[in-house]
């Protein structure tokens, strides 16, 4: 049940967003010589037209744990601390998950932190909305944890029938972002996220391949799903989408970002994505978005943020915090 009246979970606890980054891997795949097939209905309803012109392919080398580290090397640096400061690091990723040991410490050891708690979350593409709650949840409950590092890294790229159209869409990358008790108001101000698993099929990565696999409606749910959540966040902190200066959501695909921008009535210059030239990168999508802009000097601190996802399961939630 929605409990739309709710106030604002984090608008008082003093949470910023002070530091970002990101890692690609080397190896850059153009889609240039693909030739548009309609031929098949659940590409042409789901896919769409194919907009995304370079995606990213990580090598042996770059593992999960590697290509996390790398983000939260970044980000760490960003934010002005050494990885010895972190109290805790938060790894999502559901792209090639291992049986055991978990990503998250071999991550934090590659960072240089072997011995600050890291720990593995999945929610599939909701997955940093998922990792972003939980380490509000730690840095308001814990005494004593001030820095918590929550990192997105995804292998899409190996989900994806090797031939397919969707594999045109997907990307592999890294992306992280610090969180601090600063004890001052604003930053992280509210987020909600929920689970239904009457719609678990709608996407899936069944075995023994793990190759993803999408129904005819999926962009309805995943619109419907945004929509729902972002309207809550809106609702119950008093705002508008035209209080919002950026909107930075998961990007599936194209049909999901039209049929999104347009139900909450999003200017094209407001939502932004990096679809293009980065493909459907899974959790990682946001972070990376909010290091490229952050550093480019686009996104500038105090402006509010409402970011939405989607992930199979059937995961949807979203974020609304001020770049600081």
């Amino acid at each position: 049940m929605t409990e739309t009246s709710q106030g604002p979970l984090w608008a008082r606890a003093g949470i910023g967003l002070t530091g970002f980054g990101l890692y690609y891997p080397e190896q850059v795949i153009a889609n240039d010589a693909f030739v548009e097939d309609d031929d098949n209905p659940i590409d042409a309803s789901v896919l769409g037209t194919i907009s995304v012109r370079t995606r990213h392919r990580s090598s042996a080398k770059e593992t999960i744990p590697f290509m996390a580290a790398e983000a939260g090397r970044h980000a760490v640096k960003d934010a002005g601390l050494q990885p010895s400061d972190l109290d805790l690091v938060i790894l999502a990723s559901w792209t090639a998950p291992p049986f055991i040991p978990e990503h998250a410490p071999e991550a934090a050891e590659l960072l240089g932190c072997p011995r600050t708690l890291a720990f593995d979350v999945s929610g599939a593409c909701a997955g940093f909305v998922h990792a972003v709650q939980i380490a509000a949840s730690h840095l308001t409950s814990l005494p004593g944890t001030r820095h918590a590092l929550v990192v997105c890294s995804e292998q899409f790229s190996r989900r994806a029938r090797p031939g397919s159209k969707g594999e045109l869409l997907c990307g592999d990358a890294a992306g992280a972002v610090v969180l601090s008790r600063r004890g001052d108001p604003g930053g992280l101000l509210d987020s909600v996220l929920r689970s239904d698993g009457s719609r678990a099929s709608v996407v899936a990565a069944p075995g023994p391949r793990g190759w993803i696999r999408s129904q005819k409606d999926l962009p309805e749910h995943a619109t419907s799903s945004m929509v729902e959540v972002c309207s809550e966040l809106l609702a119950r902190n008093g705002l508008t989408t035209d209080d919002v200066d950026w909107v930075v959501p998961h990007p599936g695909t194209d049909v999901v970002h039209r049929r999104v921008r347009a139900a909450l009535g999003v200017p094209d210059h407001k939502f932004v994505v990096n679809f293009e030239t980065r493909g459907n990168t899974s959790s990682a999508s946001i972070p990376i978005v909010l290091a490229e802009e952050t550093a480019s000097g686009r996104f500038r601190q105090g402006d509010l943020v409402l970011s939405p996802a989607v992930g199979s399961g059937w995961y949807y939630g979203a974020l609304l915090y001020r770049v600081f």
